[in-house]
């Protein structure tokens, strides 16, 4: 599986954005879909995963009622809708895949894409 991340950008505390990761492949319906996020100077963070069949979402703490996870598997594509951003959630996002249930942990993920900075002015 290749992902492809996009949608970052630079938005005022307060504001929203969608990110989208494209995934190749035909077996995308099969993989539970993670997004994590990695700020300067830290270690890569668990944001929210989605399973398969998009019934199970967990969510950071730190993202909960903000963040929306989801996926359309007929276009191979998973979101993360941001809303009320703050400026500690400024960070690379990437999408990462696995088989299985979704997992918050870095090392559970096979596959990552290149990451899309999003950076969230004061």
């Amino acid at each position: 599986v290749q992902l492809q991340a996009s949608g970052g950008g630079l938005v005022q505390a307060g504001g929203s954005l969608r990110l989208s990761c494209a995934a190749s492949g035909r077996t995308f319906s099969s993989y539970a879909m993670g997004w994590f996020r990695q700020a300067p100077g830290k270690e890569r963070e668990f944001v929210a995963a989605i399973l398969w069949s998009g019934d199970s979402t967990p969510y950071a703490d730190s993202v909960k009622g903000r963040f929306t996870i989801s996926r359309d598997n007929a276009k191979n594509t998973v979101y993360l809708q941001m809303n009320n951003l703050k400026p500690e959630d400024t960070a690379v996002y990437y999408c990462a895949a696995r088989v299985g249930a979704p997992r918050s942990h870095v090392y559970d993920y096979d596959y990552w894409g290149q990451g899309t900075l999003v950076t969230v002015s004061s």
